[in-house]
């Protein structure tokens, strides 16, 4: 691939109006709890979601639409209810696009070390007050 080549494409993928609804879907906390919660409780009724907030049913809806929009929330009618899922895909694309197998291998257990560390599991090395052998 020529640079001329490899410039047109990456031009052509920074206008992608898909990948951009996507991020701006995921930039405020409140669509990210929401595909938290979907995550956790697939097929959740709209009614169940805002029992997760202290907003209005018509605000959280909002985002809803905003999630739906960027294909983050699959909703299917069941009856009067709404069931409402989290679909991964747009994320898998972002995480496709950006990584290669190499890297996520990597990413994958540096991620595993950090959430361990966190919960405590492996401690940091001794300070200097503790009693060496």
């Amino acid at each position: 691939m020529t640079q001329s080549t490899s410039t047109s494409a990456a031009k052509a993928q920074v206008s992608d109006p898909e990948l951009d609804r996507v991020f701006q879907a995921l930039s405020h906390p409140g669509r990210r709890l929401i595909l938290d919660v979907l995550a956790e409780q697939p097929g959740a009724n709209v009614s169940e979601v805002c029992g997760f907030f202290d907003t209005s049913r018509i605000a959280v809806m909002k985002h809803l639409r905003v999630l739906e929009a960027a294909g983050l929330v699959i909703s299917k009618k069941e009856g009067r209810e709404r069931k409402l899922y989290f679909n991964v895909i747009p994320i898998q694309t972002i995480y496709d696009r950006w990584t290669t197998h190499y890297s996520s291998l990597w990413a994958s257990r540096l991620t595993g070390l950090k959430y361990r560390i966190e919960a405590g599991e492996i401690y940091g090395p001794p300070s200097d007050s503790e009693e060496k052998p």
